[in-house]
């Protein structure tokens, strides 16, 4: 982002010394502006000849009123001309002419000393045309060998213009010292005027850039179409002005250019000074790199002109996803308020036309709304959008909504179908039953022979009503078995609503001994219990049991099935690894960052845990003991995830290439491949360990308990290990602390005993706020920090601040004022660390931590000692083997350091 200021370095060391100055400084040096009037009186100028060894020459020619100038403009003129020659001319050192010819000694002495206390270059050689009248020539030579000491300087008198040329070539001299060198001190100082503005203006422009380039890396971007819009016109406005300003620049610097190669051309004898030259080097590099900075700038503005306009694209697309969404939902929501259920053939048919209309209806909707909305999400994914990963599951989404929508209503149709074709049966069976009876004379029953043929007519009929009659059958056995299923959960929801209500703990259900068992007495007045009540309890608890052992072996089996799913995933994983003859030179030796220890996870999976898990399905109580087995196996997840970090910085410098492309089409992955390097990410995080522990019977329940602490506490280790892994500035070795038991983020107030009273005021007015990480050993004091990576999410880092040995601190649990307050102090006090957690848990949770911590100390060191000081009683308020005593009316605890 600062291009636009680092593209000049290039050219600074061509610059003279003030242009130099101008460009790196940020307080403005003496300018020629500045000092305007005083250039114009014309005591003193660089001509911009040199010495035979390159030396600038500063000529202070005849002046009648040089004793006049004060002092002040004396020492900014000659400050100025001695900040023009470049620093490799500079250090040779300066010749200085005094040209006194026409003066009396006396001037000459004036000059001399103001020149000896107030020149501030470096000065090789002072070379003065003496007086021409005799007598003061006399005195010159007298008065210079009595007072050449306190000149300190290199003096050399001269008698005349000859004198001076043996000194210094004629073609570095001007006219008036009888030279060559073309020079005219007004045009001289309108060069200088216009080449100090110049570069006055590149670096204000170079500034504008660079500010422009921040407040756009330190944007985030909006999320709704009006402020999208808004900060698009704002920066297509503001990258027009600086276009207007480096233009500008430009036409400056070329106008400057052409004056001074104007002066050049003037004729062809003539020759550019030095200092001439270095002024045309100098414009020119500046004009160069004022136009590769127009053409950096013009890339970077395109770069982010693109991702402004592809988020514009993207909150449309967002904003159109939330409506066509509440349309689908609208549409699903009529499908399943369409009842499937017809009490009569006209009610059916209604039904069956409702749903066609609703069909039609929707058939219309869901292709303009498939063809707009994600056929617009699929040329966004085609044409690179930034979003790729927000905008492919919203396609997938719709498309899947879409389907779910046909396959439901086709449900519902064959549903239907079969209910009109059951009803049309019924009711032509009846309409031929009612027509048969009513065509059944009654005259003619009255004989054997009629009531025989109606009888017989009645049979033939009855027998064609099997199919029906079976399908009355079937229907009523349905219907008794959801009765009975709802009558379960009917009874189960009312048990367990007045459990939850008790607050009691679950009671494993068994059915009552008989009276006369031999292993209870009976009860002087025994409660009989009938037979129904005893089938019913008894059904009660085999429902319990059988509802327990079915969800528990539910969930045992979808476990089952993400564990095959997500070994399938490792696979495909593992084939992109395979496809070596299509890896780039450019990760070539960057596999191991890019896919971490995942071989060693799809091992572990494939050929163990897997098969493992299998073996529990029909004993899903077994299931603890599996995960408590594979304890030390799962850490694997923690050296992954600490990896991640950086495979996803690989990704995202490689993630375009083609060969990641090539592998997604040959593999049919539907996702790109960071997508599957998160799974194992997300798979830590979601085994169900817990639910089975809701649903499990008494048996297995404390190896479930146990493998469900286990899982929390290697997701701590792997969350843990992440934030350690960002911790920078520490000259330690953090594998020498111990286990890391704690991290997280406080403000903190310190409090130093020999402190200034001001100071220690102050600190507990002003908390810091700190990132703390707890060890065995150590307690670590960091300043967590956000930083920005290639325009994608923060991600935190923890810059070392200082730490405590945790055998030398002791802790106050209490805090007068705030609960949520404890305190860690260090050598008897001597330095107090006030910490404040943002919940009263996370405070007895660390208070806890750092107390086992202090405790295992103490129990170490009475291992070694077998005498202390340390008294030890059982009052609520301490605990065993610490040393107490109280403070504001608070107990204090010193676990660690204990005097023995």
């Amino acid at each position: 982002l600062s291009l636009c200021m680092c593209v000049y370095l290039h050219c600074l060391e061509f610059m003279d010394v003030l242009l130099y100055e101008i460009m790196q400084q940020e307080i403005r040096p003496l300018l020629a502006v500045d000092i305007i009037e005083q250039l114009h009186r014309q005591f003193a100028l660089l001509s911009g000849g040199r010495g035979n060894d390159g030396a600038p020459i500063i000529t202070f020619p005849e002046y009648s009123g040089f004793s006049e100038v004060p002092e002040e403009d004396f020492l900014n003129v000659v400050t100025y001309l001695t900040s023009i020659p470049s620093l490799d001319a500079a250090s040779i050192g300066f010749i200085i002419i005094i040209d006194r010819r026409k003066d009396k000694w006396s001037s000459v002495k004036a000059s001399l000393s103001r020149i000896a206390g107030a020149f501030p270059g470096n000065l090789q050689l002072v070379l003065v045309l003496r007086p021409s009248r005799f007598f003061q020539r006399a005195i010159a030579d007298i008065g210079i060998k009595l007072h050449k000491d306190d000149f300190k300087m290199k003096i050399v008198m001269l008698n005349s213009l000859s004198d001076l040329h043996g000194y210094v070539d004629k073609g570095q001299l001007t006219r008036e010292l009888g030279g060559s060198l073309e020079y005219c001190h007004s045009q001289w100082i309108h060069h200088r005027t216009a080449i100090e503005n110049f570069a006055m203006t590149v670096k204000t422009t170079a500034q504008m850039l660079q500010k422009f380039g921040t407040d756009l890396a330190e944007m985030e971007l909006p999320n709704d179409i009006q402020c999208t819009k808004d900060l698009l016109t704002a920066h297509t406005n503001k990258h027009n002005n600086l276009k207007d300003e480096l233009k500008l620049a430009l036409k400056q610097g070329t106008t400057l250019l052409g004056c001074i190669k104007e002066q050049a051309a003037k004729s062809e004898n003539h020759k550019l000074n030095p200092d001439e030259m270095e002024n045309q080097t100098t414009v020119e590099r500046l004009l160069a790199q004022l136009d590769e900075t127009e053409n950096a700038f013009e890339q970077f503005w395109c770069k982010h002109h693109l991702k402004l306009e592809q988020c514009l694209q993207l909150r449309h697309f967002e904003q159109d996803f939330r409506e066509v969404k509440v349309s689908l939902d609208s549409l699903w929501e009529s499908l399943t308020s369409l009842s499937v259920i017809g009490d009569c053939l006209a009610r059916v048919e209604q039904l069956l036309k409702d749903l066609k209309t609703l069909e039609e209806k929707a058939q219309v909707s869901l292709s303009s709304l498939l063809s707009l909305h994600a056929l617009h999400g699929d040329q966004l994914i085609q044409s690179n959008h930034y979003a790729v990963d927000s905008i492919r599951p919203k396609c997938v989404e719709l498309r899947r909504v879409c389907d779910d929508f046909s396959n439901e209503a086709k449900k519902k149709t064959d549903v239907l179908s079969k209910s009109l074709q059951i009803h049309t049966g019924i009711e032509k069976w009846c309409e031929s039953g009612i027509y048969l009876l009513a065509s059944q004379a009654v005259d003619k029953c009255q004989t054997q022979e009629g009531a025989e043929s109606a009888l017989t007519d009645i049979e033939h009929f009855l027998e064609s009503a099997e199919k029906t009659l079976c399908l009355q059958i079937s229907v009523l056995k349905a219907l008794k078995r959801l009765e009975d299923v709802q009558e379960m959960f009917e009874k189960r929801h009312v048990s367990l609503k007045r459990l939850s209500a008790k607050q009691t703990r679950p009671v494993q259900p068994v059915a009552p001994r008989p009276e006369s068992s031999p292993k209870r007495p009976s009860l002087k007045n025994p409660t009989r219990t009938t037979g129904s009540q005893q089938r019913q309890f008894d059904k009660r608890s085999h429902s319990f049991l059988f509802f327990c052992l079915f969800f528990c072996r539910h969930i045992m089996t979808e476990l089952i099935e993400t564990e095959r799913l997500y070994v399938e995933e490792l696979q495909s994983i593992m084939e992109v690894q395979n496809l070596s003859h299509l890896t780039p030179p450019s990760l070539e030796n960057k596999r191991d960052v890019l896919f971490g220890n995942l071989p060693e996870i799809y091992d572990f999976h494939n050929k163990t845990f897997l098969r493992e898990l299998e073996d529990c399905i029909e004993k899903p109580e077994l299931v603890g003991t599996c995960f408590l087995k594979r304890k030390e196996e799962l850490q694997v997840y923690e050296k992954y995830c600490q990896n991640k970090p950086r495979s996803e910085v690989l990704w995202r410098q490689c993630g375009d290439s083609v060969f990641f492309q090539e592998c997604q089409k040959k593999l049919d992955h539907k996702l790109s491949l960071d997508a599957y390097l998160l799974k194992p990410v997300q798979r830590i995080h979601q085994i169900p360990t817990h639910e089975m522990l809701k649903c499990s019977k008494s048996e297995g329940t404390a190896e479930l308990e146990e493998a469900l602490a286990t899982m929390l506490d290697i997701i701590k280790s792997v969350n843990d290990s992440m934030h350690q892994i960002a911790i920078t500035g520490f000259e330690g070795n953090l594998s020498e602390l111990g286990k890391l038991l704690m991290q997280g983020s406080f403000n903190v107030w310190t409090d130093h005993k020999k402190g200034h009273s001001k100071v220690k005021d102050l600190a507990r007015f002003k908390p810091m706020q700190r990132h703390l990480f707890l060890y065995d050993k150590m307690l670590l004091f960091c300043k967590k920090r956000e930083e920005t990576t290639d325009g994608h999410e923060k991600t935190p880092s923890y810059s070392f601040k200082h730490s405590l040995k945790m055998s030398a601190v002791g802790i106050t649990e209490n805090v007068k004022g705030d609960n949520k307050k404890f305190e860690v102090w260090y050598n008897s006090r001597e330095v107090v660390y006030i910490i404040q957690a943002p919940s009263m848990d996370v405070k007895n949770m660390w208070v806890s931590e750092i107390r086992k911590v202090l405790t295992g100390q103490l129990e170490a060191c009475r291992g070694t000692h077998t005498h202390t000081h340390a008294h030890t009683h059982l009052s609520p308020n301490t605990k065993i083997g610490c040393v107490q005593h109280t403070e504001g009316g608070f107990p204090v605890y010193s676990y660690g350091h204990v005097e023995f």
